[in-house]
């Protein structure tokens, strides 16, 4: 067990590794090339903060731990908003632009309403991934027309501007080794996660929910957190939204292209939970545009009350 749990820890910092070493490399190498620093925030960058969750899932569904899969994309979006914008807001309010009102968390709400749709049948198969996919284009075209109309793209990068002397066959090498390490460090995170749920005796549908869940949206936890303190409000919420969209649309849409994903162990009582914390996010947002302290209390709050229902729920 204990050996286990050092492994996952070992293949965690191995993931975020990766996804450092890809996203760098990727929106450099694509700054060098030419292509306009907001295609790159809303494509590479947006992408390589999903890439932990996009690893786990795509490599526990080739594995046949599905249930992995998706527990780890409903928990990392249950996460990133009761726990994450919750521990965000309590350390500094979270003011809230208008065009993630009018846009961005509409969007969250519905792909969490598609997911529920495709679900029903239990599963997510070709044609489902496909679709998820196809929401994907919409919501980056969206999100590109949007952000150029307003001319929010400093926001959407985070990333320094590529350096002129820059050597493309080194960015090259840093993509090659960043998904090499994303590889390798989702095979031991996948592993070991099963080890530990065949131990304790829960289903790999709640390891997902929780262990793998948090784990994977540490990176998350950790952007929203150093940009609340610096008071970047807008990108600490942005990150988190962003993320809750492509964790659907892209990760859960390429691990259905990988293999079906099976909804076989979940509740539906995790689905409403995912639901309510996107639905209760919008009028919390429109609320003033801003997420006070005692809004991010309560997020935190149920969010704490729903770990511990699975938790007595698989005692």
């Amino acid at each position: 067990m204990l050996t286990s749990l050092l492994l996952l820890v070992a293949g965690f910092l191995i993931l975020a590794g990766g996804a450092e070493f890809m996203v760098r490399g990727s929106s450099q190498l694509a700054l060098k090339l030419g292509i306009s620093p907001l295609v790159v925030g809303l494509t590479v960058v947006a992408f390589g903060t999903s890439a932990p969750e996009l690893a786990v899932s795509v490599e526990s569904t080739i594995d046949g731990f599905s249930g992995i899969a998706l527990g780890n994309v409903v928990g990392s979006n249950i996460a990133n908003i009761g726990l994450i914008l919750g521990i965000t807001a309590i350390i500094n309010p979270i003011e809230i632009k208008v065009d993630l009102v009018r846009l961005q968390i509409p969007i969250a709400i519905g792909s969490a309403f598609l997911l529920g749709l495709l679900l029903l049948d239990a599963e997510l198969a070709v044609f489902d991934g496909l679709l998820l996919l196809l929401g994907l284009s919409v919501y980056l075209f969206l999100s590109v027309r949007t952000a150029r109309a307003s001319g929010e793209i400093e926001v959407l990068i985070g990333q320094p501007p590529t350096k002129a002397g820059t050597n493309s066959a080194l960015l090259v090498l840093f993509i090659i080794i960043g998904l090499a390490l994303l590889v390798a460090g989702s095979q031991l995170f996948v592993t070991n996660a099963v080890d530990i749920a065949r131990v304790v005796g829960v289903s790999e549908a709640i390891i997902g929910l929780t262990l793998v869940a948090i784990g994977t949206s540490i990176p998350e936890l950790a952007t929203s957190v150093a940009a609340a303190m610096r008071r970047e409000s807008d990108i600490a919420i942005g990150n988190v939204v962003g993320s809750n969209c492509f964790n659907i649309l892209c990760v859960l849409g390429i691990s259905a292209l990988a293999g079906t994903v099976s909804a076989s162990q979940f509740s539906i009582v995790d689905f409403i939970v995912m639901l309510g914390f996107s639905l209760v996010l919008l009028p919390f947002a429109r609320s003033g545009l801003s997420l006070t302290r005692f809004e991010g209390i309560l997020l935190l709050a149920s969010y704490c009350a729903y770990i511990g229902w699975i938790s007595w729920q698989s005692i």
